[in-house]
């Protein structure tokens, strides 16, 4: 993360719900400039990976294309999340010796090296090897081990991997629109980067990615991501359950959840009334009105079970006490009325809805939560 780049940047969000598409220029001051942007409504992808190959084809040709000719650039590279394919991540300790001389950039690589050669289910595929604190002998806690003298370096190494068939149907897939992927990123970490800042990194927060068809989880302390992990549940079973319920098409649902839908009851719920058009009535003569309590009666409990699950996954990877009090919610359905102060009740945290930070060009309609990946 460290190497500085040049050139146009190709960033590719390939989601349940939408893919994206993002060509950008880097700038000094550690930013980069939005130059071109497409999306279209995703097609053959659910719960973050590719179900139907022609389908999510023609939806990221779509997407590309159209940010290839806002840009007047062609890509051939891209840079593209992982969020469906079960993310795991694992610590390891590796250690290396060091004969009492000082430590240098070669060693650190060494380490490194190490922790990427470990041995790792062969249904998984490592995106990231990323260190997450350093020893020295037996001295813990040491931010940066170049240019100090030890017996043995220590390096705590977070393993973030991702189903590898899920990894091989997206390297499919793209390879079919004429794209290589240039690296594999875990969603949780790309909007982690793109959302949190500075003082929130070290002092230890929990972000959460709500998205279409996965929820993902990543926990950010002492300046680097030490957990990640993902959910297969998302704002399209909130529409799903919305639909079942109300009997109602998926678009009218999807409808509805966005312009009446809350996680919090209000008290004017049972008064107020919304027009629910049902399922394979063709005329709409007959209203069938409902109170809005109805409709918050069944996004309510989903909403509640995903953040439920969101705070079990962190008591079993025992990373409650580094995750602090702090809690970044961003992704699409994040975006739901009331979903900031269901998580904050859940979970008992301080939560804050998360948006894409240090990048100029986008336009507001595209710089919100729902494109922080």
């Amino acid at each position: 993360m460290n190497k500085v780049r040049t050139g146009l940047i190709a960033a590719l969000d390939i989601g349940s719900s939408k893919i994206c598409c993002l060509l950008a220029h880097p700038q000094n001051d550690g930013g980069v400039r939005v130059v071109g942007i497409g999306h279209h409504a995703s097609k053959g992808v659910r719960g973050g990976a590719v179900i139907d190959m022609d389908a999510a084809q023609n939806s990221t040709l779509t997407a590309v294309s159209a940010a290839e000719e806002l840009a007047g650039e062609r890509i051939r590279e891209v840079v593209v999340n992982v969020s469906g394919g079960n993310i795991f991540s694992e610590t390891y300790k590796v250690e290396i010796p060091i004969s009492g001389r000082e430590i240098n950039e070669a060693d650190m690589r060494r380490a490194l090296a190490q922790g990427n050669s470990i041995q790792h289910d062969a249904e998984q595929e490592v995106l990231h090897c990323l260190p997450v604190g350093y020893s020295l002998d037996s001295t813990r806690g040491i931010r940066d081990p170049r240019g100090m003298f030890a017996e043995s370096l220590g390096v705590d190494i977070n393993v973030i991997s991702a189903r590898t068939a899920t990894l091989r149907n997206l390297a499919n897939c793209l390879g079919r629109c004429h794209l290589d992927i240039e690296v594999a990123v875990a969603t949780p970490y790309a909007s982690g980067l793109a959302c949190l800042v500075e003082d929130e990194i070290d002092l230890g927060v929990t972000l959460v990615d709500m998205g279409g068809g996965t929820t993902t989880i990543a926990v950010f302390y002492d300046g680097e991501v030490v957990h990640a992990d993902s959910i297969p549940i998302g704002g399209q079973h909130v529409t799903s359950d919305i639909a079942r319920g109300l009997s109602t098409s998926l678009t009218h649902a999807e409808r509805m959840k966005t312009l009446y839908g809350s996680s919090i009851p209000s008290p004017s719920d049972e008064r107020e009334l919304i027009d629910v058009p049902l399922i394979g009535e063709e005329n709409n003569n007959q209203p069938n009105h409902v109170p809005r309590s109805l409709l918050n009666g069944v996004i309510r409990p989903r909403m509640e079970e995903t953040f439920e699950l969101v705070r079990s996954r962190l008591e079993v990877a025992g990373v409650e006490h580094v995750a602090g009090r702090r809690l970044v919610l961003t992704g699409g359905a994040s975006q739901l009325q009331g979903s900031r102060e269901l998580a904050t009740l859940v979970l008992e945290k301080q939560v804050r809805i998360g948006r894409p930070m240090r990048i100029s060009g986008l336009a507001e309609a595209i710089s919100g939560p729902a494109f922080s990946t």
